[in-house]
């Protein structure tokens, strides 16, 4: 009979760290505390199967689960000497959930569940506090009508705000007893007023509600961006983690907080997080108390003049410090944790791997195997590659002029500039429309996570370090100034009023996430340089690569940004992507619209020195390092003029009468031209073509072996083979003008003549096409076009809802699709070695810059992928990380 419902607590767990599958990673880690004799309050987790069942039985519960769920309560009461719904001493719980993966404030979360108008007088009288249990109360009404029911938040903090305005008061902490008392009643009229019922008072009753609320917030709008944002699947499932109450809101005695054991902006060793005294969890990461640092050190550098936690309660502080150490040893990973201090007694209420910048988790996993704690092969596994796209992001330059509005936290690094918008869906739709804008909130909540995805970055008046502004902005690599508290937000007139300014929406500002400055105007900014931890581990982890990277590249530019990140090579080179200005242009309509070989020829022959004088340029840069040239493959459309103006103007170097030039244009549209005369159909119609590019590639490879005296060896690639007979047949017009230029030259040349494999035909013909092929590329993007029969250009307005129903994992053209395209690939791979077992195998699409989809191509036995400049730090890496996996079985 399958286990639904594992125990934790006391010293002992039914579960551990390598059950976060089943048990969640919230769920696994505090078995793990709790198996290692850390203060763990007890508790129970519903596994991730019970998820999976309750949405494949239309959100029903296995029958077994109550008995378990029951049994399990009974636990927690015997280990707490409580009893849940009991008139004496209740327990209380917190209900929570816990993915596999963390998905930072995106799921729900119910405290203090088990109160009602009968427990909360016996949770008065136990504590000899009523104030603290009327707060209680009044917070599980107002979380609980939230998450449970349905009844916004916004409507019980009207009526707390209300209250407090009326008396003078400016914090929670200052409402008495009395006072929660009356304000209770109004929350549970708000609630009987929306629902036409009474909040629940039956504790089994909430507790049911809250548990199928976590499962159900699964499946909520904000869950699904997040996990299509993260690429989680939406099979996985929550856990549901259900444990004691403790409290930090028990008075002067009591805190509770979140720390880090090192920062996870810099990656600096020190302790860094937050605390606030009397307080629960909820309020440190919601940003409604502007919360204190952890430790001394923080609060000297951040000039507050609030006391930290190492002062104010030294014992819990120094227990807290040395569990930081434990856990760190253990995992052999920074750790992020919470914890409750309840009337000077420390709990342990979560840890799991810290969210960090690019930065700080290079810092870290150099700095574990400087101090012993990780080998160099494990430390490359402790960086997302994705991640070092952080790196590239610019810094403000430091001679910009900077005109500073106000200074908040530095939350998460980098700087943005771009016009105020005080929605996400403002922020979304901005971002269709191509306009870089920063998001300003008062502070963010999860529904905001689309408005996050689409702002160059954040900017909130509210919150601190570890709110969920900063916590989200950190996991995207996205700038995050947060509690800025000078700055008064006024959603409803759309105005910033700070400092006798009035910043209105869809003003140009700057944020410094480094500083934590926030600056009038756009700024200059610096690209970054790549730290020495970078170095370090890229190098680590080209030790262990089998892999090599190469880069897309057509332009010097390109290919000296993709050799300075490590480049080994350009694994393609679209040479149709160098005639898209000035006179090219014109030349290459010229070719196109002639109507005669005569007529090619002369513009291909102005078109010559320019494309000779590009691939010499890319040669020298390269330096004998592989050059895979494809000749051209322009989809005719994309060429040919537009508008009257372009006509003329190739009219007239054609010395020919527009309206004959027109009606060539018409004849040549095509109804599809993606799948239509392009790539080597254009070069078996008119081989001058490619007899000019190849001319031009080798006299360009003899001029730069010349100047940087590094040997060249192009790799000249024909696109869109599917036939064997099209590849021969083009093969012999690059032949023949090898031939002539060495001869021209006296220079001997060698060089590889190969294809891009981008149609299932040549995939299942491979063995053939090999005979006359010294490489294959695969082609990805037009691969998976051909193989889906569905256009990238338009995939877009109907892939997302293949997603979010569960049809599609991933977008295709994003992530390769390894059962499908994948298979292609396969049996290009074996079929293309059985025939010539020494075919050098690569990879050209946009995949080949996606960590996945390396993934794959190492299990294949690619020799090497290729991918934009910016992406080839992310692909040396995902290549190790493959590496490794693959050696590990």
């Amino acid at each position: 009979m399958a286990k639904w419902v594992y125990s934790f607590g006391n010293g002992a767990a039914e579960g551990a760290a390598d059950m976060r599958n089943l048990l969640g990673g919230k769920g696994a880690n505090l078995a793990e505390m709790s198996s290692l004799g850390l203060p763990v309050p007890p508790g129970f987790t519903i596994t991730t199967e019970v998820c999976t069942w309750y949405y494949e039985h239309g959100k029903s519960y296995p029958e077994e689960l109550a008995a378990d769920v029951s049994a399990a309560l009974e636990k927690i009461g015997a280990a707490t000497n409580r009893e849940f719904g009991g008139l004496e001493r209740p327990l209380l719980v917190s209900v929570r959930s816990g993915a596999r993966v963390s998905m930072p404030g995106m799921m729900d979360t119910v405290l203090n569940l088990g109160l009602n108008d009968q427990t909360v007088e016996a949770l008065a009288s136990e504590a000899g506090d009523r104030r603290f249990a009327y707060d209680s109360y009044r917070r599980f009404i107002q979380m609980y009508s939230d998450v449970v029911l349905g009844v916004d938040h916004h409507e019980f903090e009207e009526v707390l705000e209300d209250y407090k305005q009326r008396n003078d008061l400016t914090l929670d902490t200052q409402v008495d007893a009395d006072a929660w008392q009356g304000i209770i009643e109004k929350f549970k009229e708000l609630v009987e007023e929306a629902l036409e019922r009474p909040f629940p008072q039956d504790p089994q009753e909430q507790l049911w509600g809250a548990i199928g609320a976590v499962f159900g917030s699964w499946m909520t709008p904000r869950a699904a961006t997040y996990r299509r944002l993260h690429d989680i699947p939406g099979n996985w499932g929550t856990a549901v983690n259900v444990q004691a109450m403790v409290f930090g809101n028990m008075g002067q005695t009591s805190a509770t907080g979140v720390a880090f054991t090192r920062n996870p902006s810099t990656g600096e060793n020190a302790l860094y997080g937050e605390f606030l005294v009397n307080a629960q969890g909820e309020d440190v990461v919601a940003g409604i108390r502007t919360p204190q640092d952890i430790t001394e050190k923080a609060r000297k550098e951040a000039g507050s003049s609030m006391p930290s936690l190492e002062a104010l309660m030294p014992e819990a502080f120094a227990e807290f410090q040395s569990y930081c150490g434990r856990l760190e040893a253990h995992y052999k990973d920074m750790q992020d944790l919470e914890f409750t201090i309840e009337e000077g007694k420390l709990w342990m209420l979560q840890t799991r791997a810290g969210k960090r910048t690019a930065k700080a988790a290079l810092k870290i996993a150099v700095d574990m195997v400087e101090d012993g704690l990780l080998t160099e092969e494990q430390a490359i596994g402790r960086v997302e590659p994705a991640a070092l796209d952080q790196l590239l992001h610019p810094t403000i330059d430091p001679k910009a002029e900077r005109n500073i509005v106000t200074t908040g936290l530095p939350a998460s690094p980098g700087a943005a500039s771009g016009a105020i918008v005080f929605s996400s869906d403002a922020a979304e739709e901005a971002k269709a429309a191509g306009r870089k804008v920063i998001l300003v909130r008062i502070e963010t909540s999860p529904e905001d996570i689309h408005g996050m995805h689409a702002a160059e970055g954040i900017l909130t008046s509210r919150g601190g370090m570890t709110s969920h502004a900063a916590v989200v902005a950190r996991g995207m690599g996205k700038p995050c100034v947060s509690g800025a508290g000078t700055l008064r937000i006024d959603y409803r007139n759309g105005l910033i009023n700070v400092a006798g300014r009035q910043l209105k929406e869809g003003d140009i500002i700057t944020i410094d996430g480094a500083t934590g400055q926030v600056l009038l105007g756009e700024v200059t900014m610096l690209q970054p340089t790549l730290s020495g931890d970078f170095g370090t581990l890229m190098g680590w982890a080209d030790k262990v690569r089998r892999m090599k990277v190469r880069t897309n590249a057509e332009t010097p530019q390109d290919a000296k940004v993709a050799r300075d990140f490590g480049a080994e090579g350009i694994g393609l080179c679209r040479t149709e992507h160098m005639f898209f200005e000035g006179e090219r242009i014109i030349a290459v309509r010229e070719m196109i619209l002639a109507d005669s070989e005569a007529g090619r020829r002369a513009a291909l022959a102005k078109l010559l020195p320019m494309q000779r004088q590009d691939f010499t340029d890319i040669f020298k840069i390269m330096h004998g390092l592989p050059v895979t040239i494809r000749l051209l493959d322009p989809p005719l459309h994309e060429f040919l003029p537009k508008s009257d103006e372009e006509l003329a103007e190739v009219a007239k170097a054609m010395n020919a009468d527009p309206e004959l030039l027109r009606d060539r244009a018409l004849a040549l549209d095509e109804f599809n031209p993606m799948l239509g005369h392009r790539g080597c159909r254009l070069l078996v119609s008119y081989p001058e073509i490619a007899e000019m590019q190849a001319r031009a590639i080798f006299e360009a490879a003899v001029e730069a072996a010349k100047i940087t005296g590094a040997p060249v060896v192009p790799e000249i690639m024909v696109p869109l083979v599917g036939l064997k007979g099209e590849l021969d047949l083009v093969r012999q017009s690059i032949e023949a003008m090898a031939k002539a230029v060495m001869e021209e030259s006296g220079t001997e040349l060698t060089y590889q003549i190969g294809t891009m494999v981008e149609l299932p035909r040549a995939a299942l013909k491979a063995a053939e096409i090999a005979q006359s092929a010294e490489f294959f590329s695969f082609g990805t993007n037009d691969l998976t076009q051909t193989t889906f029969g569905i256009s990238r250009d338009d995939a877009a307005s109907f892939l997302g809802t293949y997603q979010s129903r569960g049809i599609l994992e991933q977008d295709p053209f994003v992530s390769l699709d390894q059962e499908g395209v994948g298979e292609l690939i396969r049996i290009g791979v074996e079929r293309g070695r059985s025939a010539r077992p020494d075919i050098k195998l690569g990879i050209c699409g946009e995949h080949g810059g996606d960590p996945a989809s390396i993934g794959f191509c190492e299990r294949v036995g690619l020799d090497y992928v290729s991918c934009s400049p910016f992406r080839v730090p992310i692909a040396r890496l995902a290549a190790a990380q493959a590496a490794l996996k693959n050696r590990q079985g």
